[in-house]
């Protein structure tokens, strides 16, 4: 598995842009040597206009920063947006950018999931936000639900040293790692101890670490004595995963799922929909989110397991994307994770009931029985596919900017 426990770690919950979005560009003018950001999404709209501006003035006044999005995610910027940046020293860079083919994005796949901002190398987020302004209720109706965390101690230094193994990976080269490591050991020992939880940094890739954060799941799912609860956008896991949850609720353990009830795609609340019979006949329990798109990556085990990050229970997430997720052994922080899960549960959710689904007829026979098999296999299939190992290409005024901009849903 990646990465390794660490201790003495704060960690707080943020819910929704509301709560993200400004104590990232606080953070950001507060920065005093560096600002690393990876997202999926980025776009220019009020939210990603204040992500640049904030980036702007941290690096007119002589902060490094380097913003990586994914090429399908953020296939569109303005040539003043991207000019503005670079011009101020601020090094953008695009993960497989691709190029388009009859008019068309080919690299639908494998792409660089991850929502992550490291700032001076002792201050963290990790979550499933992107910097759009669909993560803010005044949004509207397709305003997302989602959440990030906030890190301060030891777990800053793996996730500061996996960004910049990021950008060193993609192109700049091991002696750049060394130098950006080197400068930034000053900060290292600010880095230590910051509060009580026990951190691990997990991520997903197609290379070394193919299942780690599906493994994590299994794990606690396994381990689980009294409660499960996941909350997940898009949710259609391989055979194993589905396993262990319903072994859990067999055994006696409350196994919810909160899942899209108003969808950003009606195709996911089909997919999820397709598991239903399965998962409530073992005695998992299921509740659909109906205020508006859920887009949360977050689960918790008993009174002590959570996890929040970019990864959902989907092929894409768990077989193809680039994601990373942190792990948490912490009471206190589980207890409000928890809390804000059930205030979701109680006022703003259906719960689904065997009577709310469709009868069984012949051809949900054959249905279910493909389904189970392409549950069980998938991971095996994708794994098929060649390693891939994400290029970074700078982006540039006058590239990677054509007219028009398409927004990404799965995300």
């Amino acid at each position: 598995m990646s990465s390794r426990w660490t201790t003495g770690n704060n960690i707080e919950l943020l819910e929704n842009g509301e709560s993200f979005y400004p104590r990232v560009f606080e953070a950001i003018a507060n920065a005093e040597r560096e600002v690393i950001i990876e997202t999926f999404i980025l776009f220019e709209d009020k939210v990603g206009e204040g992500l640049r501006d904030a980036m702007l003035a941290a690096a007119q006044r002589g902060v490094k920063v380097d913003l990586m999005v994914d090429g399908f995610g953020s296939p569109h910027f303005s040539h003043e947006f991207v000019e503005g940046l670079t011009r101020a020293g601020v090094k953008v860079r695009a993960f497989d950018p691709g190029s388009p083919v009859l008019g068309k994005r080919v690299n639908l796949l494998r792409r660089m999931h991850r929502k992550i901002v490291v700032i001076d190398g002792v201050l963290a987020f990790v979550g499933g936000i992107n910097f759009s302004a669909d993560h803010l209720a005044d949004f509207g109706p397709k305003a997302k639900q989602d959440y990030a965390v906030a890190l301060r101690g030891p777990i800053v230094n793996d996730i500061h040293r996996f960004v910049l193994h990021a950008i060193a990976a993609g192109g700049k080269g091991h002696r750049w790692y060394r130098r950006r490591v080197e400068a930034a050991a000053p900060d290292v020992q600010a880095a230590q101890a910051a509060g009580d939880a026990d951190v691990l940094f997990v991520t997903r890739d197609n290379r070394h670490h193919t299942n780690d954060i599906e493994r994590h799941y299994r794990a606690a799912i396994r381990s689980a004595r009294h409660r499960i609860t996941i909350a997940n956008a898009y949710f259609f896991p391989g055979y194993t995963l589905i396993r262990e949850m319903r072994r859990a609720a067999r055994r006696g353990v409350d196994v919810r799922l909160i899942l899209q009830g108003e969808p950003d795609m009606p195709i996911v609340k089909t997919a999820a929909r397709m598991l239903y019979h399965h998962l409530l006949h073992a005695g998992v329990r299921i509740f659909e989110y109906c205020d508006r798109p859920l887009h949360g990556k977050v689960a918790l085990v008993d009174d002590n397991w959570s996890t929040v990050g970019s990864s959902n229970l989907d092929p894409l997430s768990l077989s193809l994307n680039l994601e990373a997720n942190v792990v948490v052994r912490d009471k206190a922080f589980n207890a409000v994770l928890a809390g804000r899960l059930e205030h979701l549960m109680r006022h703003s959710c259906k719960q689904i009931e065997s009577q709310h689904l469709d009868d069984w007829s012949g051809w949900r026979l054959v249905r279910s029985f493909f389904i189970f098999h392409l549950m069980r296999w998938y991971p095996a299939w994708a794994g098929w596919l060649p390693p891939h190992a994400p290029r970074l290409e700078r982006v540039r005024a006058g590239r990677h900017t054509p007219a028009g901009a398409t927004r990404t849903d799965v995300a």
